[in-house]
């Protein structure tokens, strides 16, 4: 059991949160939640030991192993994949590496003992099946097994996370602490996480704002809310229910005991100066005293306001692809590639990391007319075949890569400054009111664009696509570092916009709640291809909803 007693974290003036007393329970499965900047990292941090407490104590029983996702990418860059895995057991790590830098040399009766220690170490660390079972996670984890020698600084950033993953599953931890493990994960891979997750005995406490991933695996939440931590038990949606409940409770009873409190205070002003009322006046005044009116700290999860808007509707057909072709020198990614798009639509496209979903939604933009600078630095041309855009469309880019493109790009621009360069003929109070919708509200707004997290570059993009009033919206991974509330908000806003929608997500709370049509690719060709040999995806289309598709395809071939 992990014991947190009287605990207090603050930013600066910023409360965290102040004297939480809670614990973690062995076998539960906690899901912590709350909004960007609430503290819910902090924590992860803080029972990892990699932060302390400003007061208070956390309490880890020494003989717990802790598996800590941290998001430290570029730690194991030289070392081999299927290494980095093995690094998961310091214990077997360190015991291989001492062996096999014993075995170069001349082997003594002292060095042949140790040798026999360590063979005991390597047989008592199940060394001996180690790489098979840091393989099996691998592939799990949708890292091929031709993949599995080369070197990690090989792989993109979002499959690095997948190793440290690994890593982490592979040291069999009493308790697993993971902060936002889905990120970057396709949704095959999400639904073997999910999975294993599922038949894990240990103690969990998972940062996630995947509110389906949150309802599959966990048992509890803990709330990060109101500077203070208060655990549910259920899933997220019993948790949404119950927090609802308590919040509407605590307001009448507020509300009750304000009224009551007035109405015997008016008997007191009333008749307290009476000599015949005088003991029924103390008497209230000692009711009064009694009654309480608890304070109510103010939430800090705040869903923003997302609509987005355009001037003139395209015509009926927005997009014809013909012949597409798109390589990356022997990278085939896409070859005579036919898709048509029509006004209305709600395309999600699915499929495997690395398959070209990004590059599809790119080549998309690449071809548009009337590209802002901004844009075109985002967006691939085709190598053949024709993209062309129907009459009266306006395409607006939600790029995957926005913390870097607005942080790198616009150093000691504020958000308010990098929102106006896009309409500077828009009314001051036009861009103000966009960004405050966007919970960019006063002196937020003024926060230069390399300090802002990851879920304000989000919101900042978004605010973008509402200044530029499009009505086709390409939009890669939205929901990435965005906490729930927001991704609710952007949710909202897709569904009450009548134009065109395309987009990649690996939510499926999003992805379900917006398509009407799935646009599918696959990977082709032979599965031993290097990354830099393959053929073109294979391309798929269905109408219909997530589910429709899902039920078209058979949940096993998505297992597969």
């Amino acid at each position: 059991m992990i014991l947190l007693e009287n605990v207090t974290k603050r930013f600066g003036p910023k409360i965290l949160f102040e004297g939480v007393n809670m614990q973690f329970d062995p076998g539960k499965r906690y899901g912590l939640t709350g909004a960007n900047g609430a503290g819910k990292s902090t924590l992860i941090k803080m029972l990892a030991g990699d932060e302390d407490t400003d007061t208070g104590d956390i309490s880890i029983p020494g003989a717990l192993r802790l598996g800590v996702l941290r998001q430290n990418h570029f730690a194991y860059d030289q070392e081999r994949i299927l290494d980095a895995v093995l690094m998961g057991k310091k214990a077997l790590w360190d015991a291989m590496q001492e062996k096999d830098k014993l075995l170069l040399g001349e082997i003594t009766d002292e060095i042949g003992m140790r040798l026999a220690e360590l063979e005991g170490t390597i047989g008592e660390e199940d060394g001996y099946v180690a790489e098979s079972e840091a393989g099996e996670l691998l592939v799990g984890l949708g890292i091929p097994s031709h993949r599995h020698s080369d070197p990690m600084n090989t792989l993109p950033s979002g499959y690095k996370i997948r190793v440290l993953l690994a890593q982490v599953l592979f040291g069999r931890p009493d308790v697993l602490l993971l902060d936002e493990p889905t990120n970057h994960l396709d949704l095959d891979s999400i639904h073997w996480l999910e999975t294993f997750l599922l038949g894990y005995q240990g103690t969990l406490a998972c940062v996630s704002h995947d509110r389906h991933f949150l309802n599959e695996v966990v048992t509890h939440i803990a709330d990060v809310d109101y500077q203070t931590i208060k655990v549910y038990t259920g899933n997220y949606t019993d948790f949404i229910e119950q927090k609802y409940e308590n919040r509407q409770r605590a307001e009448a009873n507020n509300a009750a005991a304000k009224k009551k409190i007035a109405d015997l205070q008016n008997f007191v002003d009333r008749f307290g100066s009476h000599a015949s009322k005088s003991a029924q006046a103390q008497s209230r005044v000692k009711q009064i005293e009694k009654l309480e009116v608890n304070e109510l700290k103010r939430s800090s999860l705040v869903r923003p306001f997302i609509r987005f808007e355009f001037e003139r509707p395209s015509g009926r057909d927005v997009l014809r692809m013909e012949n597409v072709k798109k390589s990356f020198g022997k990278k085939e990614i896409f070859d005579n590639l036919h898709l048509n798009i029509n006004r209305g639509d709600r395309i999600a496209i699915t499929g495997p990391n690395g398959v070209g979903k990004s590059t599809l939604l790119k080549l998309i933009v690449g071809g548009a007319p009337n590209l802002d600078a901004h844009t075109k630095a985002e967006v691939l041309a085709a190598d053949a075949g024709e993209i062309r855009w129907g009459h009266e469309a306006r395409v607006g880019f939600f790029a995957q890569d926005h913390h870097e493109a607005i942080g790198q790009h616009y150093k000691g621009v504020s958000a308010f400054e990098w929102l106006y360069q896009f309409d500077t003929n828009a009314p001051q109070e036009t861009i103000r009111g966009i960004l405050g919708r966007l919970l960019f509200s006063g002196e937020a707004a003024l926060k230069p664009c390399e300090a802002l997290s990851g879920g304000e570059c989000a919101r900042l993009l978004l605010a973008k696509l509402i200044l530029m009033k499009p009505n086709v919206l390409v939009l890669d991974e939205p929901t990435n570092h965005l906490d729930i509330e927001s991704i609710e908000g952007v949710i909202d806003g897709l569904n009450l916009f009548k134009g065109t929608v395309v987009f990649v997500a690996h939510d499926r709370h999003f992805v379900s709640s917006l398509a009407t049509r799935i646009v599918e690719l696959q990977m082709s060709g032979d599965p031993d291809d290097t990354d830099d040999v393959r053929k073109a995806a294979k391309v798929s289309d269905y109408l219909g909803t997530y589910e429709e598709y899902l039920e078209r395809v058979g949940a096993e071939t998505l297992r597969k």
